[in-house]
């Protein structure tokens, strides 16, 4: 028997080294790739090599690793996905050297400030904290921590944003200062924070979405897919906005595992989302929602379609939703990888299904590039280009577009306006001493939560070298003028103990109503929940 890697899997690889037997791959390493560079979207675990020792269940921080025999029949397809891996590439031994722990360092002679607190910040100060003596103030521009763990994981994936937990040592340590409801570039300045500290890291992340290009785009009723995930997640920038669902259809541009979160959540009926995290507004709303029919449109074919086996592959258990693929856009088996032989399985079998009367519909059309949005004040359909049919409207009155990313100027930082990304060797901000990326804002929208653990360790390592050359060393203000600063500058921090307060509120509203939490938001309840 053997243990299994589920669609949870977040790549964040804690459970590689606590592996007695090494069967756990694909084992990357920040010294020897790109890190944020894929291979695969998930790990997996050799069944011929698992000792049934139970290690890696422990330690998975997202509960994505179960016990074959306790396989729910939504997951079983995953026993045979890990093993196919390894029948492609037998297991062989990790020869990677594993870096030596740092010594600590003297009290006081390293303090870096980490903008942003989503995964890639958090993943960067616990690589710092687990040295002695470092210091690490964390600055977030909301009074809330953990970025899109919070706000832009899907309601329905609980175990995925459990990973949170890992960090409560880290925020919890006496050497961390946090600093929510700070915005730096506002209270502080670029300035202001090497004034204060030895280093910066900016793991800000890539806080706008890209344009589609096409006539009307600016019709209302035409919306970033991101701006519906930050309202169903009751970010405050985006609880406010209103969406049109009383149509039948709604369509999304871009096959991501963006696109099916907000298929899954349009398409979900009442009692599967009121056990979730989803914004109260949200559940009120698509209580009412008229939408009967997602259809989900990409460029370019399903071999590159850029959604994940494991989540194309949970859209087929999907209660009263039936999941629609043409059979013509299925191409045959070439030498594809693993992942994408899996992938053009799983939608061969979509294909052969017969649609249930009455059900629900998630709908993939490939191949199918958008022309314009159709409409006089309010979008009424998108104009589309197919190979096969030439132009047609696709009728619908909500149109979500969901084709990536892109990260924001840093004031005081250079600017790629090509890829939104700060440039950087590695982590290394060019031709600035001291300053460093990581996450999205490092690399570009692309990886999962757990990327940027690698991502955050090639970045810290560059920030170690830096220290070792001396580099880093300067006379620095201490903790208490960087409060001042604050304190005339009128910013509130709300602290890690404001935050602790804000969570047990929320989590005690949610138990009144069995659901894990219910989301304050706005900034003014927020900060109220995080007052004594």
């Amino acid at each position: 028997m053997a243990y299994v890697i589920t669609q949870n899997c977040c790549k964040d690889a804690s459970c590689i080294p606590v592996c007695p037997v090494d069967c756990i791959r694909p084992a990357e390493h920040p010294d020897t790739a790109m890190a944020g560079s894929a291979t695969t979207e998930m790990l997996y675990i050799d069944p011929n090599s698992c000792i049934d020792c139970g290690a890696c269940f422990e330690e998975c921080p997202v509960g994505a690793i179960q016990y074959e025999e306790d396989l729910p029949p939504e997951l079983h397809r995953f026993k045979e996905l890990n093993a196919v891996y390894f029948d492609r590439h037998p297991l062989q031994p990790d020869t990677s050297v594993v870096p030596a722990a740092r010594a600590g360092v003297e009290p006081g002679s390293l303090r870096v400030a980490i903008v942003g607190s989503g995964p890639a910040a958090c993943y960067a100060a616990a690589e710092l904290i687990d040295v002695d003596g470092v210091e690490v103030d964390v600055f977030e521009r909301l009074p809330t921590p953990f970025g899109l763990i919070r706000a832009g994981v899907a309601p329905d994936h609980q175990h995925t944003k459990s990973v949170v937990d890992i960090f409560d040592r880290v925020f919890a340590n006496p050497r961390v200062a946090c600093h929510f409801n700070v915005e730096v570039g506002d209270a502080l300045s670029h300035e202001d924070l090497l004034n204060h500290h030895h280093a910066v890291i900016y793991a800000v992340g890539a806080a706008t979405s890209r344009t589609l290009g096409i006539p009307g785009e600016g019709l209302a009723g035409n919306h970033a897919a991101a701006d519906f995930v930050g309202w169903y997640n009751g970010h405050p920038d985006h609880a406010g906005h209103v969406f049109d669902l009383s149509g039948r259809r709604a369509v999304i541009v871009g096959n991501g595992n963006v696109a099916l979160d907000v298929a899954r959540v349009l398409l979900s009926g009442h009692a599967a989302l009121a056990v979730t995290d989803v914004a109260a507004h949200t559940l009120d709303a698509l209580s009412h929602s008229a939408i009967e029919e997602v259809v989900i449109i990409g460029r370019r074919g399903l071999r590159d379609a850029a959604f994940s086996v494991g989540e194309f592959l949970a859209l087929g258990h999907l209660a009263g939703v039936d999941v629609i693929v043409d059979a013509a856009d299925v191409p045959a088996n070439d030498d594809d990888d693993v992942e994408t032989s899996f992938k053009l399985d799983v939608a061969r079998e979509y294909a052969q299904r017969t649609p249930t009367p009455g059900n629900k519909r998630i709908v993939f059309r490939f191949g199918v590039s958008p022309v314009s949005v159709i409409g006089d004040t309010h979008a009424e359909g998108l104009q589309v280009r197919t190979a096969r049919n030439g132009t047609e409207v696709i009728e619908t009155s909500l149109i979500l577009r969901s084709i990536g990313y892109r990260g924001l100027p840093v004031g005081g930082l250079p600017y790629d306006d090509v890829t939104g990304t700060v440039p950087n060797a590695a982590g290394k901000v060019v031709d600035m001493a001291g300053v460093y990326v990581t996450g999205w804002i490092k690399r570009g929208p692309r990886g999962v939560i757990g990327t940027n653990r690698l991502c955050a360790q090639q970045t810290v390592s560059q920030l170690w070298a830096d220290f070792d050359a001396g580099r880093l060393s300067r006379d620095i203000g201490d903790r208490e003028s960087l409060d001042a600063v604050l304190e005339a500058r009128g910013a509130d921090p709300v602290d890690w103990s404001a935050w602790r307060a804000i969570d047990a509120a929320e989590r005690r509203q949610g138990r009144q109503l069995e659901r894990p939490r219910v989301k304050f938001v706005s900034v003014e309840e927020l900060l109220s929940a995080g007052r004594p």
